[in-house]
Parts: C-alpha cells; sequence; structure tokens
C-alpha cells in the first residue's frame, strides 16, 4: 500500500457517501457524548449507524473529513499517531473541521481487523468508542498477528472503563456488523479501495499524508467553505 498521497476533486463521491450513510451530519465533540441515533437499511432490519459517536467536531464546522480506516492497517496507525493529533489540535478543536471515522477492516490483508471493528463498534454503544479506538491502535503490534485476539480486546475494554456485560451483549447480536458492512458499501459507493482514505468536502485523499501535506489542503478547503 502506498504511503503517496493522490487527491480527485469531486463532490459527487462525497454525496454518494452521505446518501449510503444515511448522514443527519449529527456530530459531538471528542469525547462523545449521548445523542439521537442515525439509522440504515440493511436488509429489512434498521441498524444504528452509530455516527455521532465516531464523530469528533462541532456540528456546523465547515470542513468535514471522512475518514475510512481499518485498525490493522498500519498505515492507519501511522495516521493515528503522526498526523491525527495535528488535525485535531489545529482543526477539530478550533472548529475548522469535524471528523468521522469509517469502517473499512480489509479481512483479506488484515485477519483480525474485522473483530476489532466489532468490538469498536460495541464501545462506540457504550459512548467509548474514542477511547478504544485509541487503545487499538496504540497495542496494534500486540495483537494483529493473535490467532484469536477476542479476549486481547476484552482486555481493552477494561482499559476503557466498557461494560463487559454489554459488550457481551452487543458482540453476541448482529448490529455491528450490519454497521460496518454498510460502511463498507457506502465506501464502495464512493469508490475507496484501500486504507486510510480520507473525502475531504467532497475531495479524495489517499494514504498516510504527514500534516505538512494536509495543511494546504485543509487551509484552502477551509477557506472557500467559509466564502
Amino acid at each position: 500500500m502506498d504511503k503517496r498521497t493522490r487527491i480527485a476533486i469531486g463532490a459527487g463521491a462525497g454525496l454518494l457517501l452521505a446518501a449510503g450513510l444515511g448522514i443527519g451530519l449529527r456530530t459531538r465533540a471528542r469525547p462523545a457524548v449521548a445523542a439521537p441515533r442515525d439509522t440504515v437499511d440493511v436488509g429489512s432490519t434498521p441498524a444504528s449507524l452509530l455516527l455521532p459517536q465516531r464523530t469528533m467536531g462541532a456540528a456546523r464546522a465547515p470542513v468535514t473529513i471522512y475518514e475510512f480506516s481499518d485498525f490493522q492497517c498500519p498505515f492507519c496507525r501511522e495516521f493515528w499517531e503522526k498526523t491525527l493529533p495535528a488535525i485535531e489540535h489545529d482543526y477539530v478543536k478550533t472548529g475548522k473541521a469535524k471528523l468521522v471515522f469509517i469502517n473499512f477492516p480489509i479481512q483479506q490483508l488484515h485477519p483480525n481487523a474485522n473483530t476489532a471493528h466489532q468490538f469498536a463498534m460495541c464501545a462506540a454503544r457504550q459512548e467509548k468508542f474514542w477511547v478504544y479506538h485509541d487503545l487499538l491502535f496504540r497495542h496494534q503490534k500486540a495483537w494483529e498477528q493473535l490467532a484469536s485476539p477476542a479476549e486481547y480486546f476484552r482486555a481493552l475494554g477494561d482499559s476503557a472503563h466498557v461494560d463487559q456485560g454489554a459488550l457481551t451483549t452487543c458482540l453476541g447480536t448482529q448490529t455491528v456488523d450490519w454497521v460496518i458492512r454498510g460502511d463498507m458499501q457506502a465506501a464502495s459507493n464512493a469508490g475507496v479501495k484501500s486504507t486510510p482514505t480520507f473525502l475531504v468536502n467532497g475531495g479524495m485523499l489517499a494514504g498516510a499524508a504527514p500534516i505538512e501535506n494536509w495543511r494546504p489542503i485543509l487551509d484552502s478547503i477551509y477557506r472557500a467553505a467559509k466564502r
């Protein structure tokens, strides 16, 4: 997977994603607090998308960043470690941008990814998504090669102060699978093929770019959006 970046401007991708996820753009700052749920129909069953719980930033932020990520992807971890802190500090916390995490586990390359995303979505149901998100990336090297990572993920749940009974109940339902499949279908509709990939106000940016690459893009989009 190439770490170099490319950007393709086109509002269609962003519109496709928003339509596919049924996004009402109800967002919240990190850490998350309770809010009404968005829903998407998967087959005949409505599944909570948990979008507010996995969105950081002000609802009226003029720049929207959709992050398509795989918890087992090393380049996604690189973005989390090296670039996301600066984006959060300089753009999210200042009200310029909001970031929405979109599940895109690539099971063919990362066999433990889907399970990690299931646990993360169950943590989101307890308003613990961002805490669990950070733990998964921080300890990626410890769980990526495990034959069965579920117990390790449960231990991370303790670190995130997740209620284990509620976690078990959540994992026993199909709800989080519907959420993940819905995300992946929306990503496919938008033309996403690899991780990490980002849609920024309709422009597609692929790869774990450093913050130096992000600043001119975000600054330019922010200025245009404010006109």
